[in-house]
């Protein structure tokens, strides 16, 4: 009988210590990418603003977050390319599941947003998943319907009903405008 191979498991205290950029995933540390390219910098930054916008718009008591650690639990760690969450931003790291993540799918992290992250995200109760393709100039709306994700048809915008009286709209083909 071959000897068991162990793998070190990792936590969040582990993770405060290392240096560069992970995430932690049930223990295992992920080296994340070098930063992302700059389409995919520019399309974070238009929907941050975007949703910014439609959040003061609405008189909303949230906030929109990019890159911010979410801390799932003690041996998990992600950080979204931008989240949406109720109330006032932490003070750290985001502790609760967010309202809304959205992810920019890149050739390094296509695999993990469409799987991994996924599966965590409907696992842990995020209510809205926005996965946007800038290669296919498309934008998936994944939300949570009995505790299992449903994509719904965005034609271009997407409405979204977040925290308890916030109804946002944010216009996403011009996430895609040359």
């Amino acid at each position: 009988m071959p000897a068991p191979q162990l793998f070190p498991h990792y936590t969040v205290e582990d993770y405060q210590l290392w240096q560069g950029d992970w995430e932690l995933w049930e223990g295992h540390p992920i080296a994340m990418s070098p930063s992302p390219f700059g389409e995919h910098q520019r399309i974070v930054s238009d929907l941050s603003m975007w949703f910014g916008l439609a959040i003061r718009e609405s008189d909303c008591h949230a906030k929109q977050l990019a890159e911010l650690d979410w801390i799932v639990c003690d041996n998990t760690i992600v950080r979204p390319d931008l989240m949406v969450v109720c109330g006032d931003a932490p003070e750290k790291h985001q502790m609760e599941p967010p309202a809304l993540v959205a992810e920019v799918l890149s050739p390094s992290t296509r695999a993990n947003d469409l799987n991994f992250k996924r599966s965590l995200y409907e696992a842990e109760g995020v209510p809205h998943y926005l996965i946007i393709d800038p290669v296919a100039a498309s934008v998936s709306h994944l939300r949570l319907n009995g505790g299992v994700y449903q994509e719904l048809e965005s034609q271009g915008s997407v409405s979204i009903h977040i925290c308890r009286d916030c109804d946002l709209s944010v216009d996403l083909t011009r996430l895609f405008a040359k």
